[in-house]
């Protein structure tokens, strides 16, 4: 089980651009990793085009971006493209990150229970450690109400 203030241990997984995803290659960089339930549909989407839309505000604060649904490689490559987000998603079809960051519920859709993403976003600072999370994320000034979080953390110093 995830804690704030704790360190998130590393992880390694398939994303978009024909790479692997590893937390610790982004060590001295902020990631916000953001789950969603799927590709194209509308919610997902607009979410995907905020964090694209503000992607240089986080970039300007040493702030990396990463998605996160069960979607495949393919999938998440049309949906990368379709919307040009300038960040990698990752595939996580076994549920590993998902089960890792606790963000699989039961859901229910028009009357009938499943188990699903609910839509999540996690904070790492520079050092590794979980600074904030948001569950049962509603869309609208979700990304701006991020951006503010990340520019309230402290940056490291070169020694740190």
């Amino acid at each position: 089980m995830l804690e704030l203030n704790q360190p998130i241990a590393d992880f390694s997984a398939l994303s978009t651009s024909e790479q692997a995803f590893n937390l610790a290659t982004y060590r001295g960089h902020n990631v916000v990793i953001y789950f969603y339930p799927k590709d194209n549909t509308p919610g997902c989407t607009t979410q995907g085009q905020q964090f694209r839309d503000f992607y240089p505000q986080f970039q300007a604060l040493n702030t990396i971006i990463v998605g996160v649904s069960r979607d495949s490689l393919r999938s998440h490559e049309n949906f990368k493209a379709k919307h040009q987000l300038p960040f990698e998603l990752i595939t996580d079809p076994d549920e590993i990150l998902c089960r890792t960051f606790d963000v699989i519920k039961l859901k229910t859709l028009y009357g009938k229970q499943h188990l699903g993403i609910e839509r999540s976003t996690f904070l790492i600072d520079a050092a590794g450690i979980l600074r904030r999370e948001w569950r049962k994320v509603r869309v609208p000034n979700h990304v701006e109400e991020v951006l503010i979080a990340v520019q309230s953390l402290p940056t490291l110093t070169k020694n740190e």
